[in-house]
């Protein structure tokens, strides 16, 4: 990454002519119709693949887009794992395509810098209504449309506009259904009743399947114990109670550890009386290999667990289905018991993917953005993720469940849905959540459609994702890691303390959290949000 940067540097330097050059030409094909280059991702030919820029779904591109808008599209390979070094090569000797597509924001932002980079903000409303449409709103920027998630908050430019990843469900909580059934118990709807139901797994662990006196685990945790406990602490964050500002809440977020975010400390006491109360696998900061959790799981002696949203019936690692070989009849589902004041608030992942720009030396920018609103339209996009019934998917219940075109066919997928043409998107997008759920449900071989839609749904309903702010901070990469295994292991003593002790073993690593860099950090973001 050192070397990448280094040349990005001097290619940049070499480019600065180059660019300011290219910046009056931006308005020569105002009508936007004519020639038309696009980037689009080069995975090679492995498995199967078609030529990437010349197989049956571009051609199909081509000949629709010159029937629709009168543009001839021809596509400019970039390499999917050197898309850096490709495109820093491709501006800096004046050859972009028109509309190009990265995920390495930090690129962007030193092309922008350079001058090199069209501003889109006077061109989205006129050009671009459908592509807005399809983003939506910011669920982290509420009020703010998407499109304009990456605008300086300073001079209104815009110079990307993010993809949308279409399914952003993050955690679950599971129990084990054959538990509940064996003791009568309901699923669990409220944090008082998921304790109680913890509590009946303690103290009947003779009667469970897979249990036994001294062997039941109510529920199960790994070291990962910031990830595993999340979904129980961080619905008591105060701002999901408007108690919190979205500037506070960005200001104590950082490191992918929220310990200092308000509220936190609460719901780690909960967290903690849990362990006291033998509900907690005790051993939980000894198990530090993945796979080892996951056994612990399959055994059938764990009642319950937080995770990944549809950890238990991946394919890969398959809980469900090894637990179901180890105790006949067993079986995870997902409940959403953490409600506060009635509503079980969560965090889903942020929307935005990859980021789509227009280099200031476009020949055809107008015709960049209105190929990229064509895209955007259901009739076209729908098309190229779910491709020829019978060849790329077969309907099932009224939703396509995709299948492999055999190698070499021409209607083969280089990419998982066609991501790399479909760039305004990242999931197959069929008009609803409910619809999007029940595609991704058909993709789980064994387990019943309808358990992947009520953890899907489960796992976005109240979710907001979390707070975003433009701002280039740099003391969160001086102190990140130090701060990160800090955090990692306040929160395992805190949640093993004696609940007398709980505040005295908090508040102490806290002090020494802060003093390790956490209020440095929070001082710059606080600084960089003004009130």
């Amino acid at each position: 990454m050192k070397r990448i940067g280094f040349v990005l540097v001097i290619l940049m330097i070499a480019s600065t002519l180059v660019f300011a050059s290219g910046a009056t030409q931006q308005t020569s094909a105002a009508s936007g119709e004519g020639a038309l280059t696009v980037e689009i991702f080069d995975r090679g030919m492995d498995g199967g693949r078609s030529p990437v820029a010349n197989n049956a779904w571009t051609n199909w591109i081509k000949q629709k887009v010159k029937a629709d808008l009168n543009i001839d599209i021809t596509f400019v390979p970039v390499g999917r794992w050197s898309e850096t070094t490709d495109i820093v090569n491709l501006m800096a000797s004046g050859s972009a395509p028109d509309l190009c597509y990265t995920y390495n924001t930090e690129m962007i932002s030193q092309f922008r810098q350079m001058g090199g980079i069209l501003d889109l903000a006077p061109y989205i409303d006129q050009y671009l209504p459908d592509f807005k449409r399809l983003l939506g709103s910011d669920p982290a920027l509420q009020g703010q449309d998407l499109v304009y998630r990456d605008r300086d908050p300073n001079t209104r430019q815009v110079y990307s506009v993010p993809s949308v990843v279409v399914n952003n469900p993050q955690r679950n909580m599971f129990i084990r259904k054959d538990w509940l059934d064996t003791l009568g118990l309901p699923m669990p709807a409220t944090i008082q009743q998921f304790e109680d139901t913890l509590k009946a797994f303690r103290d009947n662990a003779a009667r469970l399947p897979g249990g036994g006196a001294g062997r039941v685990i109510p529920f199960g945790q790994d070291s990962d114990a910031r990830w595993g406990f999340a979904q129980i602490i961080y619905a008591h964050f105060d701002i999901f109670a408007n108690r919190q500002t979205n500037r506070d809440f960005w200001i104590q977020n950082f490191s992918d550890r929220p310990i200092t975010v308000s509220g936190y400390k609460e719901g780690l006491r909960l967290v903690n009386r849990w362990f006291n109360d033998g509900l907690i696998y005790n051993d939980f900061p000894l198990i530090t290999v993945a796979d080892d959790y996951f056994n612990l799981l399959k055994t059938g002696r764990v009642g319950a667990f937080s995770g990944n949203w549809d950890l238990p019936f991946r394919t890969d690692n398959r809980i469900n289905a090894d637990l179901a070989l180890n105790v006949p009849g067993a079986q995870f589902v997902p409940i959403d018991p953490i409600a506060i004041n009635g509503v079980t608030h969560k965090f889903v992942s942020d929307k935005p993917g990859l980021r789509i720009f227009v280099p200031a030396n476009s020949k055809n920018p107008v015709g960049a953005l209105k190929y990229l609103n064509w895209l955007s339209r259901p009739e076209n996009y729908q098309f190229l993720q779910v491709g020829n019934i019978g060849i790329n998917h077969n309907m099932v219940d009224g939703v396509p469940q995709m299948i492999s075109a055999p190698a070499g066919h021409p209607w083969i997928q280089n990419s998982a849905n066609n991501i790399d043409m479909t760039i305004p998107m990242n999931g197959i997008e069929r008009g609803s959540a409910e619809q999007n759920a029940r595609v991704l449900a058909l993709g789980y071989p064994g387990t019943a459609p309808e358990l992947i839609v009520q953890a899907f749904e489960m796992s976005t309903k109240n979710g907001r994702a979390p707070v975003v702010y433009s701002a280039v901070t740099t003391q969160d990469g001086v102190y990140g890691q130090t701060l990160r295994d800090k955090a990692d292991a306040l929160i395992a003593q805190a949640v093993r303390a004696p609940v007398a002790q709980f505040d005295s073993v908090w508040d102490a690593g806290m002090r020494d959290y802060l003093q390790s860099g956490a209020q440095q950090v929070m001082d710059e973001r606080s600084r960089l949000w003004p009130r």
